[in-house]
């Protein structure tokens, strides 16, 4: 596939690269992760400052009105810094939802604080043991009077207990249709479960027992709006793999180019080169099939946006993974430290494997899509 960005997604991507470079050093992760929230919120600032947290929102609502491809520059950016403020929670899958979904006044209303870097999202939808079965929704909405209220738990919700709001996934009705709705999380009968994932991030489980909500938009079936949002949410994942298999492929170069070995750098064993050159074929194949899902996860065609994006997933899972052992392996013990910054960009890659969808669950949407035509 042939692409090329044009002279403001360059600019785009040359400032986002100055910006890790500049402020986002491995150490200052460390201290970020450390922090009570898990990331640093002058950080998050900077982001807006740079037009990052609005980028897909239209200039109306306090954005730029860029598209997918931007999206996928910016993941790629944070990725190649392992960046652990809440991009994918607050601006591509909540924010997208509310963008997509939402009342004009509900837009005008939230879009332009998340473009600032005032108000955070996440999104509740995945529940326990409905593993990558999105609609399989368990949680209930049911009106109180001129309001309504949620209940129900939520699991594995990215950041969701330093979230301002939770866009929440239930079923109404008799026919029990599935609707989304917007929810103080600190409002009344939500209960948050902090923890760290195994990269470091952080994740919740929301237990929701009659907590006053407003619907998003309209109460009708959402279904389709949760899908795509989750595809733009594994372009993202794609795009961010890409981004941290370039930095750990420099990475663990530069190591195997200085590491001695029997009075010589290991990088000068020929096994040791294979190996090498295997990530970067991963990588550079791996670029290609985020382009790929960048290029068609806004395309209205159904069918061909699942495919392109279920497509990607299945071959940066797998790739992803084979570029975070073969790291380790390269570097050895060491690859295994905390201190050094291989471990932390192989348990990232190994966790988007699994994030919305792991390789075998979307190779199998990709076939059954196929089966179908």
């Amino acid at each position: 596939m042939e692409f090329s960005s044009s002279e403001e997604q360059q600019l785009l991507a040359d400032a986002l690269t100055r910006f890790v470079a500049r402020e986002y050093s491995f150490e200052k992760r460390r201290q970020f992760l450390r922090s009570p929230e898990g990331f640093s919120r002058e950080a998050w600032r900077a982001l807006a400052d740079l037009g990052v947290l609005g980028m897909a929102f239209a200039e109306e609502y306090g954005g730029v009105g860029g598209g997918p491809v931007e999206t996928m520059l910016v993941a790629s950016a944070l990725g190649s810094a392992l960046v652990v403020e809440p991009y994918l929670a607050t601006v591509v899958l909540a924010g997208g939802l509310v963008d997509s979904r939402g009342s004009e006044a509900q837009k005008r209303a939230l879009l332009p604080g998340i473009a600032q870097g005032e108000l955070l999202l996440a999104l509740a939808h995945d529940e326990p043991g409905h593993r990558y079965e999105g609609s399989r929704v368990a949680a209930r909405a049911e009106r109180s009077g001129s309001s309504w209220r949620v209940t129900g738990e939520k699991s594995i919700v990215l950041h969701g207990a330093q979230a301002d709001k939770l866009v929440v996934s239930a079923r109404v009705g008799a026919e029990r249709g599935l609707a989304l709705f917007l929810v103080d999380r600190k409002a009344s009968g939500v209960r948050a479960r902090d923890y760290r994932t195994l990269d470091g991030l952080r994740a919740a489980e929301i237990s929701f027992d009659g907590a006053a909500a407003e619907p998003l938009g309209s109460e009708s079936d959402a279904r389709d709006a949760v899908e795509r949002a989750t595809d733009a949410g594994v372009a993202a994942l794609c795009a961010e793999a890409v981004g941290a298999m370039q930095a750990l492929n420099a990475q663990t170069l530069e190591y195997i180019k200085n590491r001695q070995q029997f009075g010589q750098p290991i990088g000068r064993f020929q096994v040791n080169q294979h190996k090498a050159v295997d990530m970067m074929i991963h990588f550079e194949q791996s670029k290609s099939m985020a382009y790929f899902a960048a290029m068609h996860v806004a395309s209205k065609d159904t069918r061909a946006r699942r495919r392109a994006v279920s497509a990607a997933k299945a071959y940066i899972g797998k790739s992803a993974r084979f570029v975070a052992e073969t790291a380790i392996q390269l570097h050895g013990g060491m690859g295994v430290t905390d201190e050094l910054p291989a471990s932390h960009y192989a348990k990232r890659l190994v966790m988007i494997d699994f994030q919305l969808g792991d390789a075998s669950h979307h190779l199998d949407r990709f076939l059954a899509d196929a089966e179908r035509e």
